[in-house]
């Protein structure tokens, strides 16, 4: 089994690195992937990074325990809906149910003005930051959930009131799925409270014969 864990929009693989230590605590192994690094030289559009993740994954000749925040739970999400058979677990964390459209313009202004260092400290050129997120306005999210066959744990840290509908949404419909909330955390609860998330990932994952 494959164990991955994949950041989100505003992050990196680094924003795992305390969640890895904890997992090594309990000596789970796991992969880290950089999505920023999949999109190097290429067109970098949300269609062209899920190819590339998809690539990925189907590299594995094992089973896949994905653990994905925000966009890193989209990707997860996506792949689990179209591979089932290759996926044993699935762990959401601060994923929308839908695209916040209204959001997304607000954050593509802000984006704009942002200096260009910002984004290159995620290892990302501000161009393809605010391509990629432009091209993720449209994405389907809800649609074919029932295609998601494996386990499923919805996380949302406690304060993460703009994820928090949406975790229960997708808790409602996507079947053999449990939801929870973790602690003194708001969206990135891998960076907030690593310990809390890493015990619980742990447990899920060793229920699911990791």
């Amino acid at each position: 089994m494959k164990n991955i864990l994949i950041h989100g929009l505003g992050q990196n693989e680094i924003s795992w690195n305390k969640v890895e230590e904890e997992l090594k605590n309990n000596n789970t192994k796991v992969e880290i992937p950089s999505l920023y690094m999949m999109l190097k030289d290429i067109t970098s559009d949300y269609d062209t990074l899920y190819k590339q993740f998809v690539n990925y994954c189907n590299g594995f000749d094992e089973k896949l325990n994905l653990c994905g925040l925000s966009l890193g739970g989209i990707l997860a999400l996506h792949y689990a809906k179209e591979y089932p058979d290759k996926v044993n677990s699935l762990i959401l964390i601060g994923t929308p149910y839908k695209v916040p459209k209204f959001l997304f313009k607000v954050q593509g202004l802000i984006f704009k003005i942002m200096p260009r260092f910002t984004f290159e400290k995620i290892g990302c050129e501000k161009k393809d930051f605010i391509s990629l997120v432009n091209s993720m306005s449209n994405l389907d999210i809800e649609r074919n959930l029932d295609k998601v066959t494996c386990k499923a744990l919805i996380l949302c840290g406690v304060k993460d009131s703009q994820n928090m509908e949406s975790a229960k949404l997708l808790n409602k419909f996507i079947n053999n799925s449990s939801f929870k909330t973790i602690d003194n955390s708001s969206h990135e609860v891998n960076v907030d409270n690593p310990k809390e998330i890493a015990n619980t990932i742990y447990d899920f994952w060793k229920d699911r014969g990791n």
